[in-house]
This record gives C-alpha cells, sequence and structure tokens, in this order.
C-alpha cells in the first residue's frame, strides 16, 4: 500500500511540476496603466478573451467587448466591470462569421468611438460548417472577419499612434497550409471529407492565415506608429470545443481539464503584445510565452502572404 502511496505522490508531484513550470509559460511583467485608451476584443465574453479584457480594465482602459451572443456578452460585463472597478466595459454586437455583421459593428464603432488604441482580434473557432456568407467556418471566422476588421478600423488605429493589432494564432500553424486558389473556388482551405479531419486541418490552416496576415499588415504599416504581432496563447482550456461534436468533446474534455492553461494563464502573451514596451521594432513577429518564436516556413513566406491579403480584399469586397 505504501508503494502505491509514493507512486501516487510522485505521480502528482510530477503533475504539478509539468504544469505549474513549464506548461504554465511566463507572465506578462508590463505594469503600465493604459487609462484613456480603447480596447477591442474579440469573443471577449468567455475565455482568454474575457481574462485579457479583464485585465485591460484593471489597467483603466475603456474596453469594448465585441462578441456575438448578446446574453453572454452583457454577462461578462457585468463581471468584469464588478471585478476591476472601471465602469468603462461596454458591448458592441460582432458576429465575426458575418462581412455585413463585421461592417455594422466598425460603423457603430467609429460613429461612437473617438479612439482605438490596441485591436485585439482574439476570438477563434475549430469546427466544420460554412458562415453566413459560405465560408468554410474556421477560415471565415478566425482569418477573414478579423481581416475586414482590421482594414475598416486602421484609419482610426492610424489617428491614436502608438497603436497596435494583437492576432491570437496557434502553433498549430505549422500544421497549416494555404491554397489561394482553392480558397477563390471553394471559399475554404480544404476539400470536404469527414467532419472531424475538416475540423482540425481547417483550424490549422485558418491560424496559419492569422501568422501570414500579420506579417503582411506589418509590412504595409512600416513606420505609421500602428504596431501588428501573431502569437500561441498556449494550450488554453477555453470554450472552443464547443463546436464541435458530443463525441469529440468527451474524449477531449478530461485532457484539457487536466492538462490545459486556465484562461488567466492563457492570456498572458496576449497581455504581453499589446502591452509591452520597446517591442515596437519586432511588429510582424510571433510570440509564444511572452517570447518572440519562429514559425513555421510557410509563416515566413512574403509572397504568399501578400497574396493571401489580395485573395482576402477580393472575397471581402
Amino acid at each position: 500500500m505504501s508503494v502505491v502511496l509514493t507512486v501516487l505522490a510522485g505521480a502528482i508531484t510530477l503533475y504539478l511540476i509539468v504544469i505549474y513550470n513549464v506548461l504554465k509559460g511566463r507572465r506578462c511583467t508590463s505594469s503600465v496603466n493604459i487609462k484613456g485608451k480603447t480596447a477591442i476584443v474579440t469573443g471577449s465574453n468567455t475565455g482568454i478573451g474575457k481574462a485579457t479584457a479583464l485585465d485591460l480594465a484593471r489597467r483603466g482602459a475603456r474596453v469594448i467587448l465585441a462578441c456575438r451572443h448578446k446574453e453572454k456578452a452583457e454577462a461578462a460585463v457585468y463581471d468584469i466591470r464588478r471585478e476591476s472597478g472601471n465602469n468603462e466595459v461596454m458591448f458592441m454586437q460582432l458576429d465575426l462569421g458575418s462581412l455585413k455583421s463585421v461592417r455594422a459593428f466598425s460603423k457603430t464603432f467609429l460613429e461612437t468611438e473617438p479612439r482605438l488604441d490596441l485591436l485585439i482580434n482574439n476570438a477563434g473557432v475549430m469546427g466544420s460548417g460554412y458562415t453566413k456568407d459560405g465560408f468554410g467556418v474556421a477560415f471565415g471566422v478566425n482569418h477573414l472577419g478579423h481581416f475586414l476588421l482590421t482594414n475598416l478600423l486602421l484609419e482610426r488605429l492610424q489617428q491614436c499612434t502608438p497603436s497596435r493589432v494583437v492576432t491570437v494564432s496557434a502553433l498549430l500553424h505549422r500544421w497549416g497550409a494555404v491554397d489561394c486558389s482553392l480558397l477563390l473556388s471553394e471559399k475554404d482551405l480544404v476539400w470536404s471529407q469527414s467532419a472531424w479531419l475538416h475540423a482540425i486541418r481547417s483550424y490549422c490552416n485558418s491560424k496559419l492565415c492569422n501568422v501570414l496576415f500579420t506579417r503582411e499588415l506589418a509590412n504595409r504599416l512600416g513606420g505609421t506608429g500602428v504596431t501588428c504581432y501573431s502569437l500561441h496563447p498556449g494550450v488554453v482550456y477555453t470554450e472552443f470545443l464547443r463546436n464541435m461534436h458530443a463525441w469529440q468533446r468527451f474524449f477531449l474534455l478530461p485532457v484539457a481539464k487536466l492538462f490545459f492553461l486556465d484562461t488567466e494563464a492563457g492570456c498572458q502573451t496576449t497581455l504581453h503584445c499589446a502591452l509591452e514596451v520597446g517591442i515596437e521594432p519586432l511588429s510582424g513577429r510571433y510570440f509564444s510565452s511572452c517570447r518572440p518564436q519562429q514559425v513555421g516556413s510557410q509563416g515566413r513566406d512574403d509572397s504568399l502572404a501578400n497574396k493571401l491579403w489580395e485573395v482576402s480584399e477580393r472575397l471581402t469586397s
């Protein structure tokens, strides 16, 4: 019995060491106060988006929760105001799966908000299916919706320099691929296949799009005072699994709860990219665990990044 208890204690100790010293990663160390600045955080009614919005609110920012679900977002606004003591936290409805909604959100924001200092492209989904405009859901929400949103708000960001665009990608971008001809013909990044394979492959591909988008955006904004960064937040337990089938969640949830980061730990690299002083020369770079990291080979392809931008412009025009 003592041997079993010893092994069990050792296993628990090892688990805690791995979780808190390896998987948890580094933390954002910035203590900057951003009172008077305005931030948009997409997908911020839950998960790392909500944790990001809470931290920004605690630092004094005016924070716009750009979310699809009105009731969940209003509940998040209440929580964040209560926990931060900051009443400058607002909800504006945004469905990144609808280009019409993206345009409506941008119009409302530009008509009502005089500043934009931080745009946090955080929202993301994993799943099969299609957006309201007929695009693959991962490509449409994770990349194309954010592409259009950023471009519609660029002028306001340039009026409030120094400002930043932070886009949440993922380590899985390394297994992604972008076929621009397929995008034009199929409005998606993968051929039709089983729902499970489609969900995984399209997610990886969309995360590569995030990296390429950030790289090209930095190239286009050089010298304007607007800098941009993409990042891997870590393996985070969030509600992105809600888009997966029940049997898929059944297998993934136990692993997620045991080994994935919580949302507070998962938002640290986002905060680092949004707040850290002195990283402006690293505009266009990809970060992980609050440090710049090398991206996969396709993520360094400037020609592909430019071509994806041009195709995205055609698809959103």
